[in-house]
């Protein structure tokens, strides 16, 4: 593949795209008006992949329990096992354990008090631009057991943070480094490999844990080669259905004091264990990428089928990122449309997700997201109103911006209707 197609994205065959998109509930039409409509609020949640929602509901109308014998019984068990496979797969993770609940901020902040409760250290790192599960899953234990909490600040020209501003917080006495993968407010993708490193040259038994919840459906995660101690991520941003939160935990972490059952064993995290159709619904969304990538390469592999196809999604999301913000010869790009400013700078589009905060000249977030509404686009304002922004909002000299995220499904024309409709309002 050639440095251009690397640096700034190469779109899937028009035949396999058109494929894709059939895979999806609602990709064109409004279910609500039977109008044609763009949806570019994927990072809010996403299109619901056909076979995983299907695969839900199939196991989830039946009656049996797993773990009480019997060829139902032992079929819902099956899934359980292939789906922790499978998710350790995503994560190229070995040993440990898979953790569910109803949400991946739950698991996130379950695991930031178990290392902080019984970690030694007098200090706990974490950035700006953490969800709030992820930043006050740090700061509530953080004051509840005497420990500072240190923040690493958010550049906010670039809506990034530099891997040496977050690691110079840390010493010898840091328990916990907490740093989100992908900011779901400017799209920015954190150097965790780096950070990782470094932070262990300081300290080489630090715990680190990571909100992956948006990088999750638009790339990698390799914790054989960053050592991390928890992902999470959430199946309803990845095609899947609601209510379930997944996280991966290292041994070390699996072994720490937590909130189970006495007699329970050690590697368990989940208090009942969430619904059988959860499990076979994430087993359909990592069949689906694997499924991509076997258009590209001839292989069994499951790991290596999951990373091709993961690695065209990037490819083709970050193609419609750069039509995003330079448009073409018959469109002008957010970069070039006289009342539109992208919120932070984008020139390094491998080190971006397909998430584009944006700020109008004459309109607020809120009137511009209605303003989309009324022409056929769902968007999501994210404004210092909400206790779900305003810290990141804030970290980039903003009050709030115009969160635009589109999905693999989508297409150049797709983008170019946007951007048309984005030049009809800033006027």
């Amino acid at each position: 593949m050639n440095s251009e197609a690397i640096k700034n994205g190469q779109l899937m065959p028009a035949e396999l795209t058109a494929q894709i998109r059939d895979k999806y509930y609602h990709v064109d039409i409004d279910p609500f008006t039977d109008k044609k409509r763009l949806f570019f609020d994927n990072s809010g949640g996403s299109f619901r992949l056909k076979a995983a929602s299907d695969a839900f509901k199939k196991v989830d109308d039946l009656p049996n329990c797993g773990g009480h014998g019997g060829v139902a019984s032992d079929y819902l068990d099956s899934l359980r096992t292939q789906a922790c496979k499978d998710i350790s797969t995503m994560f190229n993770a070995e040993g440990g354990c898979i953790a569910t609940s109803m949400t991946a901020s739950i698991v996130v902040f379950d695991v930031s008090e178990a290392i902080i409760a019984n970690v030694p250290g007098t200090n706990v790192v974490t950035t700006a631009l953490e969800h709030p599960s992820a930043f006050d899953g740090c700061a509530i234990p953080a004051k509840k057991y005497g420990k500072e909490l240190r923040v690493a600040k958010t550049n906010p020209e670039t809506g990034s943070i530099a891997p040496e501003d977050v690691v110079k917080l840390i010493d010898k006495d840091t328990c916990l480094l907490s740093v989100i993968m992908t900011s779901n407010i400017t799209g920015a993708i954190l150097d965790i490999e780096t950070i990782a490193r470094e932070a262990r040259k300081i300290k080489p038994d630090l715990y680190i844990v990571c909100d992956s919840v948006q990088h999750t459906p638009h790339g990698l995660t390799d914790m054989k080669a960053w050592g991390l101690d928890c992902v999470n991520f959430a199946p309803y941003k990845f095609g899947g259905v609601r209510g379930l939160g997944v996280g991966w935990l290292s041994e070390r972490v699996m072994n720490l004091p937590h909130r189970k059952l006495v007699e329970e064993k050690q590697s368990n995290w989940e208090m009942g264990g969430c619904a059988p159709g959860m499990y076979a619904m994430l087993s359909a969304i990592f069949d689906y990428v694997c499924w991509i990538g076997k258009q590209f390469q001839d292989t069994e592999d499951r790991r290596e089928l999951y990373v091709e196809g993961m690695t065209r999604i990037m490819l083709h999301e970050r193609a419609l990122l750069y039509r995003l913000l330079h448009g073409s010869d018959e469109v002008k790009g957010l970069l070039e449309i006289e009342g539109v400013k992208v919120a932070v700078d984008m020139d390094d589009l491998t080190q971006r997700d397909l998430i584009v905060p944006i700020v109008f000249d004459k309109l607020s977030c809120e009137d511009a997201s209605r303003a989309y509404e009324k022409n056929g686009v769902v968007v999501h304002e994210r404004t210092d109103a909400s206790l779900y922004s305003a810290r990141q909002v804030n970290s980039i000299n903003q009050h709030g911006i115009v969160r635009i995220s589109p999905l693999h499904c989508h297409t150049y024309a797709d983008i170019d209707e946007f951007l048309k409709i984005t030049a009809e309002i800033a006027k």
